[in-house]
């Protein structure tokens, strides 16, 4: 992964804007979730004091659901593939596919699978050590 910050403009009151290459590739895996294959990785987290992180979360097809607690607000696009959702406490039951948009509320527990494979892009309102 690339991250080259391009040069600010004379007068600039912010930071330079960032471009980050190959940053899905080699996602480290989610070890706290051994019985599914998921693996996740922050391209940005928390980037000049940003309330934001943002990253890769990839899922290959497994025997059981990698099942997620949030404990912050996350948006999810799905790259390639098809995620089957289904919140643990409500049932409530959707497939996203590539192009997507997901929104998951703070306090959301969703249980994450694939027929085959996914990858989404998400971005969260937390702190980089949250993840």
């Amino acid at each position: 992964m690339t991250t080259t910050p391009e040069a600010p403009s004379v007068g600039a009151a912010h930071a330079p804007f960032r471009v980050t290459t190959e940053a899905w590739k080699g996602l480290p895996r989610m070890e706290d979730h051994p019985a599914s294959e998921g693996y996740i990785g922050d391209v940005y987290e928390n980037p000049d004091g940003s309330a934001m992180c943002s990253g890769f979360f990839e899922l290959r097809a497994s025997d059981a659901p990698l099942v997620y607690h949030y404990q912050y607000d996350e948006m999810k696009v799905v790259l390639e593939g098809e995620f089957l959702l289904e919140d643990v406490d409500t049932g409530q039951q959707q497939v996203a596919r590539a192009k997507d948009a997901i929104f998951f509320p703070k306090g959301s527990r969703i249980a994450f699978s694939t027929p085959s494979y996914a990858l989404a892009f998400y971005t969260g309102h937390r702190d980089g050590d949250l993840l």
